[in-house]
């Protein structure tokens, strides 16, 4: 064991975290040439059209030191981006080791501080990588400041690299061996391997990423799931190298896949321990933690005959994001769907891409909504993450809503376009933190439900993309949050209900309604469109009928002849708009859902 290295990269987002992978892959041999292609690991188009990781990837290379020793490294790729902290703390648990990586020229961001705390959780050993020298920004004196006095790290230990030119990798590959601790466990202990991811495979099933522990497996071993209670037999276990590698057994120490039949994605849960069915471990792997949602969101299929296809595509889809979760709903506009919960709006995107895209599936969504907890007269408190479970009004006591801690970092020029967005935001309040010479961290305390919606990306306009953004949660606190309700001639639309505080219901009520008056083709009556609060309308936008000129056939006589032919076709119209009913075509919700999201 003495000889194995177990390892993850970890970032902020956009620090260079896949293309170092990639050069490390080169180096140690874990690829020929021709098959090379960019971001390597990152197997989704999606990732490689964004230059984003979704999904943590692992791969096995063998590495000969300068000293001729042979290494045996497992590397785990895993995202930058906020949303996917769930991913990078399932990947530091099946590693003693970490590089964290900086790039010259942004320095130490925000996501960087957030993912050095998790990997301290867990105990490992950290080897900074300085990114990104071949800018012509590059400053690594500075950055090396900024590691001394942000992280506490040592940063004459930092390796300056150019993960693009492949300058200084095979620093980092001596680094790793020299620096980072080899794993420890007993190979002839009972059984104890952590599942820290797992894929869906169309014709062998679940194919499990493990962490041994403790013990050893073999192929046609029984196993048995500690926390879900069910047992498998092992049918093929090796290394991922690319393509599956099988090998003869698995020991303490090592990465690996493992192959067990697993047909139904119910029967599993990352996170989970595997141990032999005959010579059971007492305990299992601790320091798991399960995924919190905090965004929620309904999915509709645009064509209702695509119902059973998105039912088992979000079965699929669950397998592969451990952080998805899902239940039945229904419309009485879109029909049956499902309410789904999610890490953040990135990770929502991503979903609806990766449905519509390998499934083939167009969906409706609705707005995004937090978690409220409310509290009724009669003393009873309910959870409310869906507006048409809000509560009558005159039932209500208080509510409380989640607020978070931010933690923006900026260069000081941006402070106070900075400080006015937390403002605008709701925040209630802020410290300033002088990190180093021009960059500044600002901490803000304000409700989640506010920057699920344009808070990043407005961050990333004023600071021309140099701010950066993490949060944490923190506690519940009272609000005045009110369920607005959008009316089309008059008629509630309840999927595009949504739950605001009262200071904004109007704002976002007014965009709602243009936006539909936009959308919705001209009918023969006129039809307004409200945004209501109980029986208060605060919005109104109105599309104008069809007009059919009734007098063009009548020529000379009295005016009262033309005034008959008007009153009879304003009789009409008023009749047809007592019975006749408005069609809201799918683009009308997805045109209003997608502009109050950007």
């Amino acid at each position: 064991m003495k000889h194995i290295r177990n390892f993850c990269i970890i970032a902020h987002i956009d620090h260079g975290k896949s293309t170092l992978a990639d050069r490390l892959i080169q180096a140690c041999g874990g690829v020929a040439q021709r098959d090379f292609r960019n971001q390597l690991l990152d197997a989704m188009d999606i990732e490689r059209e964004r230059g984003i990781t979704i999904k943590s990837n692992s791969i096995t290379l063998s590495y000969r030191a300068p000293d001729g020793q042979d290494y045996l490294l497992n590397l785990i790729d895993t995202p930058g981006h906020v949303d996917f902290s769930h991913e990078v703390r399932r990947s530091l648990l099946a590693c003693e080791g970490a590089l964290i990586v900086i790039d010259a020229a942004q320095g130490v961001e925000a996501q960087t501080v957030a993912n050095l705390y998790l990997a301290l959780d867990n105990n490992l050993e950290l080897l900074p990588v300085i990114n990104k020298i071949d800018l012509q920004a590059a400053d690594v004196e500075r950055v090396r400041e900024e590691i001394d006095a942000d992280l506490g790290l040592d940063p004459f230990e930092a390796i300056p690299v150019s993960a693009k030119t492949g300058l200084g990798v095979e620093d980092v590959l001596a680094g790793i061996v020299e620096k980072l601790p080899g794993p420890k466990g007993d190979p002839d202990a009972p059984l104890k391997a952590l599942v820290f991811d797992a894929h869906f495979d169309q014709y062998r099933g679940v194919i499990l990423q493990c962490r041994i522990m403790e013990g050893t497996l073999k192929p046609r071993d029984k196993i048995h799931f500690m926390h879900m209670g069910c047992d498998y037999t092992v049918e093929e276990l090796g290394f991922n190298q690319l393509r599956l590698n099988p090998k003869e057994q698995l020991s303490a120490g090592e990465v690996g896949y493992i192959v067990a039949g697993i047909k139904s994605v119910r029967e599993i849960e990352i996170g989970d321990t595997i141990t032999h069915l005959d010579r059971q471990a007492t305990e299992p792997v601790p320091g798991y933690k399960e995924a919190k949602q905090v965004v929620f969101s309904s999915i509709y299929p645009m064509n209702t005959n695509e119902y059973k296809n998105l039912t088992k595509a979000l079965d699929k889809l669950a397998i592969n994001d451990a952080a998805l979760t899902y239940e039945k709903a229904s419309s009485a506009a879109l029909g049956f769907g499902f309410r789904c919960g999610f890490l953040g709006l990135l990770h929502l995107d991503v979903i609806q891409e990766r449905l519509l895209r390998e499934f083939d599936i167009g969906l409706v969504i609705s707005a995004p909504s937090v978690k409220y907890h409310v509290t009724l007269k009669k003393g009873k408190t309910i959870d409310v993450d869906n507006p048409s479970h809000w509560p009558d009004p005159m039932k209500i006591d208080s509510v409380t809503e989640p607020y978070i801690k931010a933690s923006i970092l900026t260069p000081e020029e941006y402070i106070g376009p900075v400080m006015e967005l937390c403002r605008e935001h709701r925040s209630e309040s802020q410290t300033m933190n002088y990190l180093s010479v021009g960059r500044v961290e600002v901490i803000s305390e304000m409700p989640l439900g506010e920057v699920l919606f344009d808070f990043y990306g407005k961050l990333k306009t004023i600071t021309r993309g140099y701010g950066s953004f993490d949060y944490d949660p923190i506690e519940y606190r009272d609000t005045d949050v009110v369920k607005v309700d959008i009316l089309v001639n008059k008629e509630p639309v309840d999927t595009l209900s949504y739950l605001v505080h009262r200071d904004k219901a109007r704002k976002r009520a007014l965009h709602y309604c243009e936006q539909l008056a936009e959308a919705i083709p001209r009918h023969q009556f006129k039809i307004p469109i409200q945004g209501v609060i109980g029986g208060t309308i605060i919005a109104r936008s109105t599309i104008q009928p069809y007009r059919k000129d009734v007098t063009a056939k009548c020529y000379g006589g009295d005016v009262t002849r033309k005034n008959k032919l008007l009153d009879k076709q304003k009789k009409g119209k008023a009749k047809m708009k007592q019975i006749g009913q408005v069609q809201i075509p799918q683009k009308a919700f997805v045109s209003v859902l997608c502009a109050d999201r950007d």
